[in-house]
């Protein structure tokens, strides 16, 4: 009796509590507001023919807050309170030249340990055309920390620092 009482209490918790089997959660990463303002830390465009071209191919720009900045600069794990923010452009590509058309998506991993337990401390969104009511991200796991484990070693983050 002890045991089924035992699953039915796992089962009504994963329920409950989103994310704890499947890193689905109901916490939202917050719109980053001013985040022009923070450090850009790197600057890339995806051309057609990369891998990940077709969900991020274009021109972008990373910003860090200054906890996640401290991180990077330091090359430790980042801070509860770190965001990064992944600004994507359209390229356009005339005159010889690549410059950043419209934007497409503002993407934003935000460290909170204890917010997101499914995918090791770290929040993830997507807000289309900079909207904060446009969020893509329904699932953070599937969506963004399966590609972001492969950086373990760096706190699940590509971007580095580079004076």
């Amino acid at each position: 009796m002890k045991k089924i009482h035992w699953i039915a209490g796992v089962l009504i918790a994963a329920i409950l509590v989103p994310g704890l089997l499947f890193g689905k959660s109901k916490a939202q990463v917050a719109y980053p507001e001013g985040y022009q303002s923070w450090t850009r830390v790197k600057s890339m465009i995806i051309l057609e023919g990369h891998v990940h071209f077709n969900a991020f191919g274009g021109f972008h720009h990373v910003y860090a807050n200054d906890k996640a900045l401290e991180s990077l600069k330091n090359r430790k794990p980042f801070a509860k309170g770190s965001v990064l923010v992944f600004e994507l452009f359209e390229s356009i590509v005339e005159n010889n030249a690549i410059t950043e058309g419209p934007r497409q998506v503002i993407g934003v991993m935000e460290k909170d340990p204890n917010r997101f337990t499914g995918t090791k401390g770290w929040g993830f969104e997507d807000f289309k055309l900079a909207d904060p009511n446009q969020r893509s991200v329904t699932n953070m796991r599937d969506q963004c920390f399966s590609c972001h484990e492969s950086q373990k070693a760096n706190d699940y983050v590509f971007s580095t620092y580079r004076k």
